[in-house]
């Protein structure tokens, strides 16, 4: 899954791989703190995605008719915004070591993609009430 992409190189948030003569080197990512933010709100996100999936679960069969379905969503709205955070802060601090050849690539797309969709289905959670 890469972040940032070029003509022989490609970094996401775990390595940076290179491609010579047909052979292929990675190295450990980039260790500076920024990065290991961005980690962890990624790695944040999916576990209250998880936890959303797993409480939406839970009040399904414990809600009482016409309740809505708050903690679930709030779950999600977090875990979106985890995944705005880190996409932010790569955006931003990446220029400082991403060289110019590079440009963003389908990882980095599909975490600005992921957080208008969470965000809308923590919404849609909240407003969503329980059926019979």
């Amino acid at each position: 899954m890469c972040w940032t992409v070029g003509s022989t190189s490609s970094a996401d948030l775990w390595s940076n791989c290179s491609t010579t003569n047909g052979g292929s080197h990675c190295d450990p990512a980039f260790s500076g703190e920024w990065i290991q933010a961005v980690q962890a709100l990624m790695i944040l996100s999916i576990i209250f995605s998880f936890l959303s999936l797993f409480l939406f679960f839970c009040q399904l069969f414990t809600l009482q008719k016409g309740g809505r379905f708050f903690l679930t969503g709030i779950f999600q709205i977090l875990a979106s915004l985890f995944v705005m955070t880190g996409a932010i802060i790569y955006t931003v601090m990446s220029p400082t070591w991403v060289p110019d050849v590079m440009s963003f690539g389908f990882a980095y797309i599909l975490a600005w993609v992921a957080f208008p969709l969470a965000l809308i289905s923590g919404l849609i959670y909240v407003i969503l009430r329980k059926r019979e």
